[in-house]
This record gives C-alpha cells, structure tokens and sequence, in this order.
C-alpha cells in the first residue's frame, strides 16, 4: 500500500473481510495504545517524581473524568456511525452536513464541561470518600483538565470522523505526536518546573490540543469527499437528532460504566492508599490491555456501518465471524502475558514491593476475562455499527450494575478481617471478572436474538441518503 493510500479514506465494502478489519483495526489499536500513553505517562512520571500518593490522587480522579466526558464520547460514536454509513452510501450531502453537526456539537459540549466540571469536582471526591491526603491533588488535577476540555473534545470528534471515514492510520500518527510531547512535557512540567499533579493535568491538556488541531487541517485535506468551512459547521436539527439517537445510547453505556466504577471506587477508597494505587496500575496496565478489544469494537462499528449503508448486508455477518476470531487470539496473546509478566509491567509504575506483589495477585484474577471482553467488543460494535445502539447500552446495564456492583460489595462483606476490616482488595478484581464472563453469555444471547438486524435492514431507507432532510 502507498504511503498516500494508508492516510486516505478507506472503502470497507469491498476486499476480504477480515484483511479491511486487520488493515483498519491495526493503525487503530496503535492509536488507542497513544492514547492510552497519556495517562500512563503521568502515573509512571507522578508515582516516581512524587510518590505513590499522588499516583492515588491521580488514579482516583478517572472515574470522575470518565463520568462527566461520558455523554459525549458516545456521541462521538454515534457521529463516525453516521459518518461511516453515509460513506458506505456515497452520499456527499449526508457527510458534509454530518461533520459540521459534529463540530458544533463539540463546541457546546466544550463550553458546558468548562463550567459544569470545575464547580462539580470537590463535591463528588467529597461524596466519594477521597482521603484528605489526595483530595486536593485530585480537584487540582480535575480542573485544570476540565478548563481545558476543548482538546479532548475536539481530538475525539473529529478523530472519530476520520474512522468512520475509513482513515484509521491518519488519527494514528496525529496521536504518536501529541503523546510523546504529553510524555515530554510532563517531565519538564513535573521534574523540572515541580509543578506536580497540576504539571501533568496541564501537559495532557495541551497535547490533546494540538491533537485536535492536527485532525482538524486533515479534514480540511479531503475536500474531494465533502465540503468543510465556516458555512457548514452549524447544527441541523435533522443530522444533530440522528447522531444524538444513535450517540445517546453509547454515551449512557459509557455513563454508567463511569457510575458503576465510581460506585466501587468508594469501596475502594475505604479499602486504604494501598489499594487505591493498586487499583490505580492495575487499570493503567488494564488500559493497555483493553485496547484490542476497544479498537476490534471500533473497527467493527466502522465495518459495519459501511457496508450497511452500501446494502451488503452479507459482508456484515461474515465480518463478524471473521473478525472475532481475529479479536479472541489477540486477547488469548494478552492474557498470557499477564499471567507470566505483570510483575515486571507493575514495576514501571513504582518501586514499593508489597504494591507490586498484590497488584500481580489481582491482575492474575482477572487476566481470562480479556477474551470474554474481546468476544462482547466486537458483537457490541456490529450492532451499534448496524444503527442499534439500545441493545448494547442494555448488555452494559446489567453486567456492570446489576452485576458487578452488587458482586464486589458483596465478596467485601464475606471477605472482612483484622488485615482487611473493609473486605479483601480480590473483591474489586473478582466483581470485574464475573461481569465479563457474564456480559459476553448476554451479548452472544442478543446478538442471536436479531434485534440489531432489524435496524441494519431498515437503516438504509430511514437514515442514510436522507440529503434533503439532513440539510435542513
């Protein structure tokens, strides 16, 4: 492939199935490891510059941020479907009305996180139970990212249009630059200016910023796909109503995803600093983990979306089988690694044995649940690439709050001692396991179920190619 043809648009509605998923999965997932390499960055920077409580400060202050950013990370998703199928359709109009609705929307987005986040932080890390030893770096941390927000909005969007565009490698290398200044710029933030908690807040900010910026001149590259200036980017009521129906659901998954950790977080709070940095790189090397899964559902939400809207419904159910296979043998690879290595992951992010020692025993407790995870991914992403986002916002319901919550607080009661008075820390991990394990039997129930075909088959005669409605 020419360097030109792997920074371009991609047409995933023809070739072999799984080579389109593999070509576009693959940039992503590098993508999604930058991105991830934002946070990472700052718990190995802050847990070896300042030490391990404020990699807990750091740590705790993710379910807060996920809550809040939750919503619209979901209409995100909802915009590359949109952007996906109007692709797959070959519909000029849908595209160029779809991507100026999903700037504008960023924008509003922005503006009510700014105000909203700052005046909302100390009081959830109050009602979380936030130690006093961190709570300040916590709210310092919050803030400054909030005031912020407008990057990470922007990076998300638009990056999100890119792959529904078919162009996964492009939102890649705009990604590798702004992480390795993240990373260079929180050790001149940290290290050299002592800024602390508040230098690596400030150094995201910025990298995603510059991020955005860089999706954003791409964009306006490709104006042999669709129109971008000052005249399109506006909300049509039309096109904003499709992305929110399709977006809203994804965002109140990611909403609860958010509640839910953040309901187990004051478990975890009251479980002591220790735990709370094991949490913390447990779900930094979590992260890392995650990825395939995320990037193979990402994928497939794009693949789907394509090939719904140029009608190859045949394409769809063939993608599934094919890139599922994919999915579970990266995830099999990651779950022996943690198995035999996670000793040596965990001492990237502090020198304290006795962390690193029952951070191994948790991840070990966990690690199988990575293929559950790549199985639930990429049926979640066929369904919602197909238009039916309810279905899956409904699997995430019920495995994390129905599921996992009660499990965790459950195993904590049966499990208290003189060591541990507030329960073993294996309830947090073995509560996470459960759920995947259980989540994956629900997602491979609904999908066979069919509710998901339906909206495939009527996706093309209610939504895409609707160019005079969408332009109103």
């Amino acid at each position: 492939m020419r360097l030109k043809e792997l920074f371009s648009a991609k047409d995933m509605t023809q070739g072999a199935p799984w080579k389109r998923i593999l070509e576009f999965t693959i940039p992503m997932l590098l993508g999604n490891v930058a991105q991830q390499l934002y946070n990472t960055a700052d718990s190995v920077i802050v847990g070896h510059y300042i030490g391990d409580l404020a990699l807990a400060a750091v740590g705790s202050a993710g379910p807060i941020l996920n809550l809040l950013l939750a919503l619209f990370v979901g209409i995100s998703t909802g915009a590359g479907i949109v952007v996906s199928q109007s692709f797959g359709a070959r519909d000029r109009d849908g595209l160029t009305h779809s991507i100026g609705s999903c700037i504008a929307l960023s924008a509003v987005a922005s503006v009510i996180i700014m105000v909203v986040g700052p005046l909302t932080s100390m009081p959830m890390l109050r009602l979380l139970g936030t130690p006093e030893t961190i709570i300040y770096w916590c709210r310092d941390y919050l803030n400054i990212f909030f005031v912020g927000i407008v990057g990470f909005f922007f990076y998300n969007m638009l990056s999100g249009v890119l792959r529904g565009l078919g162009d996964s490698a492009s939102a890649l290398l705009f990604l590798l630059a702004a992480a390795a200044l993240n990373v260079v710029l929180d050790i001149v933030f940290v290290a050299y200016f002592d800024m602390g908690v508040a230098g690596v807040a400030l150094a995201t900010v910025i990298a995603q910023a510059i991020s955005a910026v860089m999706c954003y001149m791409k964009l306006l590259r490709m104006a042999d796909l669709f129109d971008l200036g000052l005249h399109t980017i506006r909300l049509r009521p039309a096109m904003a109503g499709r992305i929110l129906r399709i977006g809203v659901p994804s965002g109140i998954t990611q909403a609860i995803m958010a509640m839910a950790g953040m309901v187990v977080l004051n478990l975890t709070n009251a479980m002591g600093e220790m735990v709370i940095a094991c949490s913390v790189i447990i779900m930094r090397v979590d992260g890392f983990a995650m990825m395939p899964n995320f990037s193979f559902g990402q994928a497939m939400s794009v693949y789907a979306g394509q090939n719904v809207g140029a009608r190859k419904f045949d394409r769809v159910f063939s993608g599934v089988r094919q890139g599922g296979l994919i999915a579970a043998g990266f995830s099999t690879v990651i779950t022996v690694v943690l198995l035999f290595f996670s000793k040596y992951l965990f001492a990237f992010f502090t020198d304290t044995p006795e962390l690193i020692d029952l951070a191994v025993r948790m991840i070990r407790l966990m690690a199988v649940g990575y293929i559950c995870i790549s199985v639930t991914q990429v049926l979640g992403g066929v369904m919602r690439g197909a238009g039916d986002t309810v279905t899956p916002m409904w699997v995430s319901i019920i495995s994390t709050i129905i599921i996992r919550v009660p499990t965790a607080y459950l195993i904590a009661y049966f499990t208290r001692s003189e060591a541990y008075p507030h329960g073993a820390p294996w309830a947090l991990f073995g509560s996470l396991m459960i759920s995947w394990a259980l989540g994956m039997v629900i997602s491979i129930a609904v999908y066979a179920a069919g509710r998901w075909k339906k909206k495939m088959y009527a996706a093309r005669e209610n939504g895409v190619g609707e160019k005079q409605e969408a332009g109103r």
